[in-house]
């Protein structure tokens, strides 16, 4: 029996103990939010982990629930090592379990995170657990960090993902696949976010209105410029998404403000876009412009690194009867991040439907193919010219 099969059996027989997994983590609530409420999911990967002899540890966070950290006990000190990523915490408030239950409904698993992404922090946990059931040991080491502040941009756990990425080999992303047939994730756009905020002059509206200078007047001209800046054959996405402003209607408006999302598949459309947003000038007299805020996820563009990792996803796929498929994602994960320092291969995670909404479900036979893939990617050698120690 070859590699890829006996993996694949391995998990086969632990598939009622996967979803069981899976079960008690989705149960575990954990939004991004809750510090307190991430901690007994958290704990849960951690005795997982350290159940595969795994040294764990939890660096603390100040604004979020920290992060998880653990490696082979028996790591030798100068060995390739790679890099399993994923985050704990979900867009779901907690409570969400009273009408969103856990619920097994055939091949489907049905509960909030589910999909994005408890499936694929359980797949990870089980590839482990296969490889080490069947004594096969990495040649690349495996190093998990798991954060809880994703969903909300990982501001605090994004410097030391930077610093685990400048030192690994490779990068797997745990994210959930994209699309039913689950293709995984080679590119993903950058995101930013941008404040315009508008100064003006008030002056009463019935009175003396030419006194005044209208900030929303302003920033109504503002809104068309920013939509001009889309361009949806290039990939590059500008939404005013948030508007405020005036103190009352029979006040000219002093002051207004707009909230702007920009997605871009490049660097050099992120500098376009950026180097735009920060020109805009005034249309109305006597009114004054700010514009804060960064592409803060840089774009995951197509790399050679990438791309041969791809390719090595793609090749023991068939191993296991899977014709996977790449593409490109419009939201932004942590493989952003990685992806600017080591080959990043993202979306390895489950195969269902439903992130950040009330369907959220995952495929559990899939749930097997996709830890098995997982499990045979670890055990792949290191890639040529990437980051080793």
């Amino acid at each position: 029996m070859n590699t890829a099969s006996a993996v694949l059996d391995v998990l086969h027989d632990r598939r009622e103990a996967l979803v069981e997994f899976l079960q008690r983590l989705a149960l575990a609530e954990s939004p991004s939010t809750s510090s307190a409420a991430q901690q007994p999911a958290l704990a849960q990967l951690a005795e997982a982990l350290g159940e595969l002899d795994f040294m764990t540890r939890l660096l603390p966070g100040q604004r979020s629930g920290g992060q998880l950290y653990a490696r082979p006990r028996a790591r030798r000190r100068a060995q390739t090592a790679q890099l399993l990523l994923g985050h704990i915490d979900t867009v779901w408030p907690q409570g969400t379990l009273a009408t969103m239950p856990v619920e097994r409904d055939g091949d489907r698993l049905r509960g909030p995170g589910v999909y994005d992404m408890k499936g694929g922090l359980t797949q990870m946990v089980f590839a482990l657990r296969a490889l080490r059931e069947l004594g096969l040991e990495p040649v690349v080491t495996p190093l998990v960090f798991v954060n809880s502040d994703e969903e909300i941009g990982s501001r605090e756990s994004t410097r030391r993902i930077r610093r685990l990425a400048r030192t690994v080999n490779r990068a797997y992303v745990l994210e959930p696949s994209l699309g039913a047939d689950g293709r995984l994730k080679t590119a993903r756009k950058g995101i930013g976010r941008f404040t315009l905020t508008i100064k003006g002059k008030a002056a009463h509206a019935g009175l003396n209105p030419e006194a005044g200078a209208s900030a929303i007047l302003e920033l109504s001209h503002q809104i068309q410029h920013l939509f001009a800046l889309n361009d949806p054959a290039a990939g590059v996405t500008v939404n005013v998404g948030m508007i405020d402003g005036g103190i009352g209607p029979n006040v000219v408006a002093p002051e207004s403000r707009a909230v702007i999302d920009v997605r871009v598949p490049s660097h050099e459309a992120a500098r376009q876009v950026e180097q735009a947003i920060r020109a805009l000038t005034p249309v109305t007299p006597g009114v004054s412009l700010r514009v804060e805020g960064a592409i803060g996820r840089p774009p995951m563009e197509r790399t050679p690194a990438g791309q041969q990792l791809w390719h090595m996803a793609q090749t023991l796929g068939l191993e296991l009867g899977l014709h996977l498929e790449q593409a490109a994602a419009g939201g932004g994960s942590d493989g952003n991040t990685t992806s600017q320092y080591t080959a990043t291969l993202d979306g390895l995670g489950p195969v269902g439907d439903g992130a950040h909404a009330h369907h959220e479900f995952v495929h559990i036979d899939r749930l097997v193919e996709r830890s098995a893939l997982l499990a045979l990617l670890l055990l792949a050698p290191p890639l040529p010219g990437t980051p080793a120690p």
